[in-house]
């Protein structure tokens, strides 16, 4: 639901790693399929209205043509929603010596009109070092880099220790036909495993050309939307009413921007301000050291809270998002109701949410009700012999770059394998300027280098991961 990476913003200039990259690059050939199969995806438009049926055959077809034996590419549409497409890729170990692996991304997109955007949305343009579309960023720029990455690891012969699971799937960004939702609950067996790795979120940030932090995610916020409405009789216009819905309504939104919820810290975030504080200095890194720690320092926690990225990883927050209220220009407003988005701590319940946005508006004449439920899951652990292994992919590419356990603000469908009992582990392939964050944007982008990067990285973490502990 949204774009998974939300990127780590506010690092001070004593958090730019000054090492230049030393990363390599895949195969002329294999980035050269890479390129290919991104002009591809971009141009299948599978935003929520198209489906993504014909992205999912464009990719049967390119892992058949690699190599891939028929029972192990499967293409299947969610009963009612025949336009709705899921790809599922298996590369098969001879012997399996663990659970499979199960990699899961999204080919869905949001969308995109032509009139805002200075070039063609569904057509791959580079640009000044830079590759245009949309999707690029989230996230068929990330799938183009896995899909080169696999097949050179089955061209090349390489057999893993337990069976790799790529499951290809629609509806993240929104829609009532969630693939991976869909394929949990009713196809497990086809994508059971004992770990999964999501290309949608965690990830390197970027600051211009200085590397600040790789991050796995471990866990998300839960995405939960509310309606906030006020009702009344109404009337004509010209005799103004002392309660008026849009008044009403206004004030209740304005005691809710004033509203804070408690500052919240999980083993998720704990690790990360702990792993933060050493790249920052001074008052900031005391304070990120203070709410690493239990009980949480609520003084620091509050100074954190001065940057939105920061204190966005302290609290469940909620925002109106949307507006609407009055029938007509000449009559009092009958109605008026707000959309506010809340992003919960994972601790946190739809149900404590709601109470507390009760609490702030403090008025029984503004009714809260749920647009979009939750769907909470539970933090991912901390492995450390996952992040071991995580670790020297990320450093053997990005030397001295720190990887540390991190919780998306955004959402991804990670909640829903987590929520089938498989841990799951978010590591974006492609890197990210946090200053130009372009997801579901005008002139979505990614950058060339980063996109080969990408390529290169993702064979790596393939071979890393298929290994049996």
């Amino acid at each position: 639901m949204g774009y998974g990476r939300i990127l780590v913003a506010g690092l001070s200039a004593a958090a730019l790693l000054s090492s230049p990259a030393r990363a390599q690059t895949p195969p002329p050939a294999n980035l050269a399929l890479a390129r290919e199969i991104l002009a591809e995806l971009i141009a299948v438009n599978t935003v929520h209205d198209h489906g993504t049926l014909p992205a999912a055959e464009a990719i049967k077809k390119r892992m058949l043509a690699a190599g891939f034996a028929p029972a192990d590419v499967t293409v299947l549409a969610i009963p009612g929603h025949p336009t709705q497409g899921q790809a599922i890729v298996r590369l098969r170990a001879k012997a399996a010596k663990a659970k499979p692996v199960l990699w899961i991304s999204h080919l869905d997109v949001v969308e995109a009109r032509r009139e805002d955007w200075t070039v063609e949305p569904f057509a791959l343009t580079e640009k000044d070092g830079w590759l245009y579309g949309r999707g690029v960023q989230d996230m068929k720029g990330e799938i183009a880099a896995l899909l080169a990455a696999l097949v050179r690891a089955r061209q090349e012969g390489f057999v893993p220790d337990r069976d790799m699971i790529f499951a290809f799937t629609s509806d993240e960004e929104g829609g009532d036909a969630n693939g991976v939702d869909w394929l949990v609950k009713t196809q497990r067996p086809l994508v059971d495993a004992g770990l999964v790795m999501n290309s949608d979120g965690g990830g390197g940030s970027l600051r211009g050309d200085q590397r600040l932090s790789y991050g796995v995610q471990t866990s998300e916020k839960v995405y939960v939307t509310f309606q906030l409405e006020a009702t009344n009789k109404g009337g004509h216009s010209s005799i103004p009413e002392p309660d008026n819905a849009i008044y009403r309504l206004a004030k209740g939104l304005s005691r809710i921007e004033a509203f804070k919820f408690p500052v919240v810290t999980t083993p998720t975030t704990r690790g990360y301000f702990a792993k933060s504080a050493g790249l920052e200095s001074g008052q900031v890194a005391a304070d990120m050291l203070a709410v690493s720690k239990e009980p949480t320092d609520l003084a620091a926690a509050e100074r954190l809270s001065a940057a939105p990225a920061r204190n966005a990883r302290l609290r469940t927050t909620c925002v109106a998002t949307g507006l609407s209220g009055g029938h007509a220009e000449n009559a009092l407003p009958q109605r008026a109701r707000a959309v506010i988005q809340c992003r919960m701590m994972p601790t946190d319940s739809e149900a404590a949410v709601r109470a507390k946005l009760v609490e702030a508006v403090a008025d029984p004449g503004l009714e809260v009700s749920v647009v979009w439920p939750a769907a909470p899951a539970p933090d991912s652990p901390y492995d450390p012999a996952l992040f071991a292994r995580l670790t020297k992919v990320v450093q053997g590419m990005w030397p001295g770059v720190p990887v540390q356990p991190h919780m998306d603000l955004g959402a991804s469908d990670s909640v829903y394998t987590r929520t089938a009992g498989m841990p799951s582990y978010a590591v974006g392939a492609i890197w990210s300027d946090v200053d130009d964050n372009r997801a579901h944007g005008r002139d979505e982008r990614i950058s060339a280098k980063a996109f080969s990067e990408a390529v290169e990285f993702d064979y790596r973490l393939i071979k890393s991961v298929a290994a049996a502990r």
